[in-house]
């Protein structure tokens, strides 16, 4: 089961917090916006980050990360996997190249058979 913690840790009055998951991660603005397949103004204009497309990506980002922290022990190693583990199902890409993708809802439904006890 994922926590809730991490994700209220992000998630501020208007959604996903660009500076809150940057924060969290202890990464930069620009590396978010790498690994969510964003531009940089879209997490570090406040307009741009809360336009809906903005905000389904980093949701998708922090929803990946929060059902990984559980197996992988904290938000960095959680992160580490999510920038480097290759998903046999999609091909041996990673959760961030298919978030980037623009695929993010296959990884959390791939991560949801794998939590309630399905393959891989």
């Amino acid at each position: 089961m994922a926590s809730a913690a991490f994700l209220s840790e992000v998630t501020g009055e208007k959604g996903v917090s660009p500076d809150r998951l940057s924060a969290a991660l202890h990464i930069t603005k620009s590396e978010l916006a790498l690994a969510a397949g964003l531009s940089r103004d879209a997490v570090s204009k406040a307009a741009r980050s809360q336009s809906v497309v903005t905000q389904a990506r980093l949701r998708e980002v922090s929803e990946i990360i929060n059902r990984v922290i559980p197996w992988a022990g904290s938000e960095l190693a959680a992160y580490a996997w999510y920038r480097s583990q290759p998903l046999p199902s999609f091909g041996d890409a990673t959760a961030e190249e298919l978030v980037r993708q623009g695929l993010g809802e296959k990884v959390r439904a791939y991560l949801g058979r794998i939590a309630a006890g399905g393959f891989a």
